[in-house]
């Protein structure tokens, strides 16, 4: 199926109990256009999220990135760790349901630049997915294990004092798979925005689209977060709901 945030999918909520959710003076999410904190010269940036669907997919997601030489508020190079867990079901052709579990982990090298409100991201590296199905299914060919090369683009950008835009996509060797997400907000609080989303994701064998609402920067501590929700559509079961919690530390 997909990938993270890709292919619904279900391991446990790991996200939702590793923060509290709270309004803070927080840099914003996902930044290299953080405001300033001249203490703050982090190295590590570890990543959490998990995805639920009302289609009956659960999904888990964690890495990490790491500087190189210097730190993440810093243009430079970078390694990125990914591993992914979950479930999902679909429908097969004989009316079966299948219940499908995988998982996924990738390693890639990439370079970040880093502006004063913007930073850029590229990346390239090596990923290996393994799917079991509950039942055979022979027109779904996305099963067992395989590898791949796999490359990612993140970005983010706040064009304005009161505005922030977001975007990240990745594609593996691995059945085709894909993700992409585009995010735009409208700050409503110290480093808090609101704005909506819009997701695409799929495979060989799967294809889905997401499109809703998102709250990003909310933030104790260095633990920035962000919730969201809304309506996707798969070839599969059409019409549903999603929300997803994405989590972020760094040091």
């Amino acid at each position: 199926m997909l990938r993270l945030e890709l292919l619904p999918s279900g391991i446990a909520l790991l996200a939702a109990g590793l923060v509290t959710i709270a309004p803070a003076q927080a840099a914003d999410w996902y930044t290299g256009a953080a405001t300033p904190k001249p203490a703050d010269d982090w190295i590590v940036s570890l990543d959490a999220s998990t995805t639920v669907t009302s289609t009956n997919s659960v999904f888990a997601n964690v890495g990490g990135t790491v500087a190189i030489d210097g730190s993440l508020r810093q243009s430079g190079a970078r390694i990125k760790v990914d591993a992914m867990a979950g479930t999902y079901e679909y429908k097969a052709a004989s009316g079966a349901k299948i219940q499908a579990d995988q998982i996924e982990g990738s390693a890639m090298l990439g370079y970040e630049w880093i502006w004063r409100e913007a930073k850029l991201a590229g990346y390239i590296g090596l990923s290996l997915r393994n799917t079991g199905l509950s039942a055979n299914d022979p027109d779904n060919q996305v099963v067992g294990t395989s590898y791949g090369l796999k490359t990612a683009v993140d970005f983010y950008a706040r064009p304005t004092e009161k505005t922030m835009v977001s975007a990240y996509g990745s594609i593996t060797t691995n059945d085709k798979a894909y993700f992409t997400r585009f995010r735009a907000g409208y700050r409503i609080g110290e480093g808090v925005y609101l704005g909506p989303e819009i997701a695409f994701l799929g495979n060989d064998f799967y294809n889905q689209w997401r499109a809703g609402i998102h709250l990003t920067g909310l933030a104790l501590g260095p633990v920035q977060t962000s919730i969201s929700g809304g309506y996707l559509y798969d070839r599969d079961q059409k019409g549903g709901a999603y929300g997803t919690i994405d989590v972020r530390a760094q040091f």
